[in-house]
């Protein structure tokens, strides 16, 4: 596959909510952690993280989808704390945030706790 991981990436996060739907009525979720080489890394969240099905609903659902919608070779793997499931450390994760959003996100934290405590 001759695409940048960055290009990947980003096609994968516009149809996650389109793949998602199936995952979402089985009160799970579906969260993009990164892009390699043609790899897509995944996490399944909710009723989906732990359920001894979670391989299948990979392979079956949501890369037979995004193969559908983006490449027919898209690997899809969901990150699930086993050694032959992780995320290699130089994937593409997405762009940075914005510094300004960061320090706007914790000073609505501080405020929030400023505000608990009656400061």
């Amino acid at each position: 596959m001759h695409f940048l991981d960055e290009d990947i990436y980003d096609a994968v996060k516009n149809y996650i909510p389109k793949v998602s739907e199936y995952v979402n009525s089985h009160g799970g979720d579906i969260i993009l952690l990164g892009a390699k080489d043609g790899t897509i890394y995944i996490e399944l969240t909710g009723a989906c993280g732990g359920c001894s099905m979670s391989l299948m609903t990979t392979k079956m659902v949501v890369q037979k989808k995004l193969r559908e919608l983006i490449h027919p070779e898209l690997v899809v793997t969901n990150v699930d704390g086993t050694p032959e499931n992780e995320m290699p450390h130089d994937a593409y994760t997405g762009k940075p945030e914005k510094p300004e959003e960061i320090y706007e996100e914790k000073n609505t934290m501080f405020d929030n706790i400023k505000h608990l405590i009656g400061l």
